[in-house]
């Protein structure tokens, strides 16, 4: 077996997918694991036909804050059907959620939030557990939680200045000093978190719902004190994470140590209501804005300062700030973040963390500057896109920031009015634009492909797919460098067994897997052509063919009956750090708004993106339009309320946390420009799946104020922030 291995030290120009000749690269392939879903056939974690097994029901706390004296058992063990009720100390922990989010574990008995899980009623069925889990008297010292964000105490964070922008605000022909307030949100993927967990000796299988396998799997083992490698992780569909399942929860855990004791396969599936109160939130944030600006609109300084909110002792901190420092030119800049420490329900990364609550309010700020200014909108961006990085002075590796402006604004019809201009009965109408931007990253990756001489090929990763198209996407870089048709190819993703790829988050499994695969078809290639005898870069694969010169030759005749087996390895590098990387993109909206509820309705919306090479435009489209979606949620609709006594979500369901229906979502068009970029991967792609929201809801706050002259500082924009400033 071959191993190419490529650390991206220096910018790939090569373009080889270009070069190749099946035709399948950047076309609208539908999903190949579609028709499994539509039918029921693909296997979801709590799914498994695992012979044998019992459910699993947490027990939760009932405060904020506390010590657990003693939990009272006694009665849900004599109830029909319980098997066991577990009270191991290492359930009260805090949640692991992945590298990016992760927290010392704390066994013990501490509660640090109201709905953390104190212990697990096991019994033959779902029902019996947790109608014994309801009948568990437990014991809690409480102590005195801070839930009430005013009381919270306030820590200081990153921060970060050059230049004096004090003085530049000061000197400003035209600026802004606004404040913001975006509450928290919740993933509210539709598949919930669920574990079955089964045991062979030592060996441990978990079959679940989780988006990053190969740092899942060191999770696991490290909460039951175990190797990783006697964990086996399987996920090969994942109904939704966006966040919430980077990480392995305490479902996971919970079922491993029931499992355990009691020598049987346990299932540990949490209810839509635990979903909520105890997976990973957004957190609510406070932000102040200050643009400086001179008479010709150019900025001349820039501040972004952000209070967030997490649990005691947890190390992430929503990184609201992120695309401040990039996004537009101002030689004087402040970022600073500080969090405040409450007893709710730990923070983590939902949705684009940073960019979708730190861009939307840095748009609605410059929108407030161009009318400052007199200025179009659109025109002060175009006119602040800087040519280099402010303040280090780094290139940026690709950026089509100003292309997808234009493109958006024209086939828009961008032409905004003065506001309540335009009036239609009981609606005013308005439209509203904000820009889009997201961080790029590639990651370490890595995964096997295996050309069979009937010209059939395998990609094997233990990649997941959360609904993004993973398995499309990377059957399609095959096809296209092996030369074979899309059916021909079959992907295997979601198991610890296969080659570890990236996992699914921050919009870099794409990229990131898809590099493994293109390396890994590298190396089948370089075999065929060694072969043949001749360079790899001679060498034409179409339709089963090897094709070089005048020769044509069965795949199968070149390999003379043999397989061939190569597996690509992509790490990140130089690159990362010598240019600025990014994804870019435009929104343009229309709304009305209701003259005698203020009621907000979105029209029509569209948005214009660049992101590199687009691998399959039907599921790239697919993506931002869930970004869209999730954008006219967050401004409209999506709002996590806590009950200031306890701290417990209030509306911890999807009947009262109201995403989107389709009733809120109108007729959505997405355009994809064409561009590459060298700096980010081989395969010159960027992140996609966040970037469809990172600055939407941004778009419609300021096209409300268009259509009806309310500027909307506190989001959501629900109607009673809206009708108490209309006439």
């Amino acid at each position: 077996m071959m191993d190419v291995h490529l650390k991206m030290n220096e910018p790939d120009r090569a373009n080889r997918l270009d070069e190749m000749a099946q035709g399948v690269i950047g076309t609208p392939q539908n999903r190949q694991e579609g028709p499994l879903k539509v039918s029921g056939a693909a296997t979801y974690a709590h799914e498994w036909d695992v012979p044998n097994q019992a459910h699993g029901v947490f027990v939760r706390a009932t405060a904020a804050k506390g010590r657990i004296r003693s939990i009272d058992v006694s009665a849900a063990k004599a109830m029909p059907g319980v098997l066991d009720v577990v009270t191991d100390e290492r359930l009260v922990m805090n949640p692991a959620q992945g590298t990016a989010n992760a927290a010392p574990n704390q066994p013990g008995d501490e509660v640090r939030y109201f709905g953390q899980p104190i212990a697990l009623v096991v019994a033959e069925t779902f029902e019996a557990a947790r109608h014994a889990a309801q009948n568990i008297k437990v014991d809690i010292a409480a102590e005195d939680g801070v839930v009430d964000l005013l009381r919270a105490p306030l820590e200081e964070g990153d921060e970060s200045s050059d230049g004096d922008l004090d003085a530049a605000m000061a000197a400003a022909a035209f600026s802004v000093d606004l404040s913001f307030k975006t509450p928290g949100h919740a993933a509210a993927a539709m598949e919930p978190h669920a574990s079955i967990a089964s045991w062979d000796g030592d060996a441990l299988t978990l079959r679940g719902s989780y988006q990053m396998l190969k740092f899942n799997r060191n999770e696991l083992a490290d909460a039951l004190g175990i190797e990783p490698e006697n964990v086996t992780i399987l996920s090969p569909y994942v109904g939704g994470g966006f966040g919430s399942k980077l990480g392995i929860g305490p479902e996971a855990v919970a079922a491993a140590i029931a499992a355990k004791r009691l020598g049987r396969p346990v299932n540990v599936t949490t209810t839509r209501q635990q979903e909520f109160q105890q997976i990973l939130r957004r957190s609510e944030t406070e932000q102040r804005i200050r643009l400086a600006a001179g008479a010709d609109g150019v900025l001349t300084g820039i501040g972004h300062e952000a209070i967030v909110s997490n649990a005691p002792d947890e190390a992430f901190s929503e990184p609201v700030t992120q695309a401040t420092p990039w996004l537009y030119r101002g030689e004087n800049r402040v970022t600073r973040e500080r969090v405040r420490r409450i007893n709710v329900t730990p923070a983590g990364s939902v949705r684009a963390p940073g960019e979708a609550v730190g861009v939307p309010t840095l748009e609605v700020a410059m929108d407030e500057l161009a009318e400052k200014l007199g200025m179009d909108p659109v025109e002060l961006r175009l006119l602040n896109i800087p040519e280099k990085e402010p303040v280090t002075g780094k290139p940026y590796s690709s950026r089509l920031h100003a292309q997808c402006l234009k493109a958006g604004a024209d086939r828009f019809g961008w032409a905004p009015g003065a506001p309540k201009s335009r009036r239609e009965g009981e609606w005013y109408v308005g439209v509203g634009v904000a820009s889009a931007a997201r961080v790029n990253m590639v990651m370490e990756g890595e995964a096997r492909v295996r050309l069979a001489p009937d010209g059939t090929a395998t990609v094997e990763t233990d990649m997941t797919d959360i609904g993004t198209g993973t398995y499309t996407i990377l059957a399609q870089i095959a096809a296209e460098s092996l030369g074979l048709p899309m059916s021909a190819v079959e992907t295997r993703l979601g198991d610890t067994a296969l080659p570890p790829g990236p996992g699914s988050g921050g919009s870099w499994g794409a990229s990131t897997a898809g590099s493994a695969v293109f390396l890994a078809c590298r190396g089948v290639r370089e075999k065929l052509a060694e072969l043949l005898g001749i360079d790899e870069t001679a060498l034409t694969l179409k339709d089963g063919m090897a094709i070089s010169g005048n020769r044509r030759i069965a795949l199968g005749e070149v390999m003379g009956g043999e397989a061939i087996t190569a597996t690509g390895h992509i790490e990140s590098g130089d690159t990362s750090d010598a240019v600025r990387q990014a994804s870019y993109g435009a929104y343009f909206c229309e709304v009305g708004v209701n003259a005698m509820t203020g009621e907000t309705r979105v029209r029509r919306m569209l948005g214009a993106f660049a992101a590199g090479r687009i691998l399959n435009p039907k599921t790239a489209r697919s993506q931002c339009l869930g970004g869209m979606t999730w954008g006219i949620g967050i401004a409209l609709t999506e709002e996590l309320a806590h009950d200031p006594r306890d701290g417990h979500i209030v509306n911890h369901d999807l009947a009262e946390y109201h995403v989107p229906v389709n009733a809120d979502v109108p007729q959505l068009e997405v355009m994809l420009l064409d561009e590459r970029d060298p700096w980010a991967c081989p395969i010159q792609s960027k992140g996609i799946g966040e970037l469809g929201l990172c600055g939407a809801s941004g778009a419609i706050i300021n096209a409300i104020y268009n259509a009806c002259g309310v500027r909307v500082r506190d989001w959501p924009a629900t109607p009673d922030k809206i009708i108490e400033h209309l006439d």
